[in-house]
């Protein structure tokens, strides 16, 4: 601009348009503008596909997405359930490896007072030293015998609380594996 204005002042008017219409005009297209530019001319993308190609995109994820967090909600609520239901099985096996236990306390102290009067009748220590053999016997063969009991009652409980987990478990990877 204020070239121009300096121009015009040392030019006179007709003679800056001389000038001007003495100077060739070029236009400005991609071909000229850039060397090789015609290899792009025609690929530009349409902002309307583009916007519509980005929706489109969109939505199929969203969908994914959904479809994703239904399967994952799924799942989740099966464990729950899996895992409510063992400890149910807790809760049952526990009264009865409670009750067994209580079961073998009543059976020792009864077994421990019968002992006792026993002993108040005693009349020899012959006859004390057997009636402490047969009693300490007894109580190794019932320890012995409780102890499998016991055994049995926490394996079994064991196996009855993780086979609801253990069956959800191979549940969630069966369906993570078929996606």
């Amino acid at each position: 601009m204020v070239r121009e204005a300096i121009f015009e002042q040392q030019m006179p008017m007709e003679d800056m348009n001389m000038a001007k219409a003495a100077t060739p005009k070029t236009e400005t297209t991609a071909e000229t503008a850039i060397p090789g530019a015609e290899s792009f001319a025609g690929q530009m993308p349409n902002p309307t596909e583009m916007i519509e190609q980005f929706r489109s995109l969109a939505e199929e994820n969203l969908a994914k997405s959904k479809t994703a967090f239904e399967t994952a909600k799924s799942a989740f609520d099966d464990v729950q359930k899996e895992a409510e239901a063992g400890l149910h099985s807790a809760q049952e096996h526990s009264s009865k490896i409670s009750l067994a236990a209580i079961d073998t306390m009543r059976a020792n102290t009864e077994s421990t007072f019968s002992h006792l009067e026993k002993m108040v009748g005693v009349k020899s220590v012959a006859e004390l030293i057997e009636l402490q053999t047969a009693f300490v016997r007894e109580q190794a063969e019932r320890a012995v015998d409780n102890a499998k009991t016991m055994q049995a009652l926490y394996q079994k409980a064991g196996e009855d609380m993780t086979a609801p987990a253990k069956a959800a478990a191979e549940k969630a990877m069966s369906a993570i594996k078929t996606r």
